[in-house]
């Protein structure tokens, strides 16, 4: 009995961080939020892990994973990318605010709600998985995780960038500041983000059934890649590391013409 729970009581650990990070959110600390994210994603993989090593899997089980997921990889970075938008919602009111005026949002207060279509794809995402056994040893569609993953990212990027402050009528950003969070970049990154979601591409999983070279090729090159992407780039290595397992995917996928990754 106590074995069999082992593995349910880290899924609400997972959940327990996704409340403390909604509630880091409604403080205005995104950092803290992106963190939580962080460890939740290492007890997804824990629960899992343990659960198939114990042999204790159950469909209980599953859908509580689903539920957890729900709230910390799809509503959290909803939250995260609605105050990401909202922050950096300035519309320049050329060339009147040239010269350090504040700048207005000029009646698009509603841009940083869009944010929330992320929480919507995503229950899309968990449900199919749940009801799709083809994914049962692979993914179709970018991993809650991963896309909760990136955009916790862009929160821990956004920290070391104290030139982008919202409606200080400073423009001097940055460049990787200024591209990346002009609300327009952020409001397509919310939509492509969450095409992916439910986007028909077979994505390799990151689940070791051994831990041996064979069979396991692109993930250990993978994790070996986005070791050294956090190394040499930190916090940006982190979202180029998601578009890499992605690419890794699309690749494995044309190298070897199964969709069916095991």
């Amino acid at each position: 009995m106590f074995k069999r729970n082992i593995p349910n009581a880290i899924t609400c650990g997972n959940l327990l961080c996704g409340c403390l990070a909604i509630v880091k959110c409604f403080e205005g600390d995104l950092v803290g939020a992106a963190y939580l994210v962080g460890i939740a994603a290492v007890l997804d993989f824990l629960d899992g892990f343990i659960a198939r090593m114990l042999h204790v899997s159950s469909p209980i089980g599953k859908d509580l994973d689903s539920l957890a997921d729900m709230v910390t990889f799809g509503v959290v970075p909803g939250i995260i990318m609605y105050s990401l938008i909202d922050r950096n919602l300035c519309v320049i009111d050329w060339p009147n605010d040239i010269g350090g005026k504040p700048c207005n949002n000029n009646g698009y207060d509603w841009f940083p709600y869009i944010a929330f279509i992320i929480p919507v794809f995503s229950a899309i995402r968990l449900a199919k998985f749940n009801n799709d056994k083809r994914q049962a040893e692979s993914f179709i569609g970018l991993p809650t995780p991963a896309n909760a993953i990136f955009l916790g990212a862009l929160a821990l990027i956004y920290s070391q960038m104290p030139e982008v402050a919202p409606n200080d009528g400073n423009l001097h950003y940055p460049i990787i500041g200024s591209l990346i969070f002009q609300p327009a970049t952020l409001i397509v990154m919310t939509l492509i983000l969450s095409f992916l979601l439910v986007a028909p591409i077979p994505l390799f999983a990151l689940k070791f059934k051994h831990f041996k070279w064979t069979g396991n090729e692109i993930r250990f090159v993978f994790i070996l890649w986005s070791i050294l992407l956090l190394f040499f780039l930190q916090f940006i290595g982190i979202p180029l590391a998601i578009l890499s397992y992605i690419l890794f995917s699309v690749g494995n996928n044309w190298l070897f013409k199964n969709k069916n990754i095991s």
